[in-house]
């Protein structure tokens, strides 16, 4: 799979799910990449050296084409990896998907095609190539962009099936706070608002923590954005407080807290001395 480089996300409210760190490490090589025997060379173009065993797969789904041409294969999926590497998504998800449609059993092919479309917002190349990738190899990890694309295409019963695919899975816990966000940001596009809220209190996304990780954060700003809709103002400031003081940079917390305004104080009533 590419290496990634982002840092984490300080200047936007989160997303439901987002690409996992990493399996394989890629190189960046700065070298002539394969050329025709011709006298006229291509000119050079910087690549991410593909892992040997995602370049053998390439080239034995590809057998019946020519030597130079299973070459050139692995050449594309390195091209596609750097485009991916530079955030260029658009191009990393033309030249992946062209490349699935080639070799569709090629396991690193199809998940980097996944990767790059979730990220370009193509979202029916991000399902189907994120599928084919799962169904290939069993890993659950990325069920919650499958799940994210889903949404996006409007396919509510088929975001609660793939929930339920991957609670049985028994995943990583992050993965699975990422699948559960996901389907509460259905339940709230749905207006039910109140459910997506109950979802997420009842497997303990409410309570405080002493050393709060990014998933425990992204489940507080969710909150705090569902209680904010649903019109518990006091509530929604209370949630993105708490987002604040473990991270002040975090996503637009910020301009959150400061749309809702500060908390209201209620005077106490002095009672009358007695006599």
């Amino acid at each position: 799979m590419v290496r990634q480089t982002d840092s984490k996300a300080k200047d936007e409210p989160p997303r439901p799910s987002a690409p996992p760190p990493p399996q394989d490490e890629w190189v960046l090589i700065d070298d002539e990449l394969l050329v025709e025997s011709t006298p006229a060379a291509e000119p050079k173009r910087a690549s991410i050296e593909v892992p040997g065993d995602v370049a053998a797969a390439i080239r034995r789904s590809a057998s019946e084409s020519t030597a130079y041409r299973r070459e050139k294969l692995v050449d594309q999926m390195g091209r596609a990896a750097m485009a991916y590497d530079r955030h260029r998504f658009d191009e990393a998800a033309r030249l992946a998907s062209r490349l699935a449609d080639i070799v569709p059993d090629v396991v690193a092919v199809r998940e980097l095609a996944g990767l790059a479309c979730y990220r370009a917002e193509i979202w029916r190349g991000a399902y189907r190539h994120l599928e084919a990738y799962r169904l290939f190899n069993g890993d659950p990890q990325y069920l919650p962009l499958e799940m994210d694309a889903a949404r996006a295409m409007g396919k509510k019963r088929k975001i609660e099936e793939l929930f339920e695919e991957l609670r049985q899975s028994s995943p990583d816990p992050d993965v699975l706070t990422e699948g559960r966000l996901v389907l509460a940001g259905s339940l709230a596009d749905r207006g039910k608002l109140q459910e997506a809220i109950s979802l997420l209190e009842s497997n303990g996304a409410a309570k405080p923590r002493r050393n709060p990780g990014e998933r425990h954060l992204r489940q507080w700003y969710l909150l705090g954005d569902l209680y904010d809709r649903s019109g518990d103002v006091p509530r929604a400031r209370s949630f993105f407080t708490m987002v604040s003081q473990a991270d002040p940079g975090a996503y637009d917390v910020a301009a959150r807290l400061k749309e809702l305004g500060p908390a209201r104080t209620s005077a106490r009533r002095r009672s009358p001395r007695s006599t």
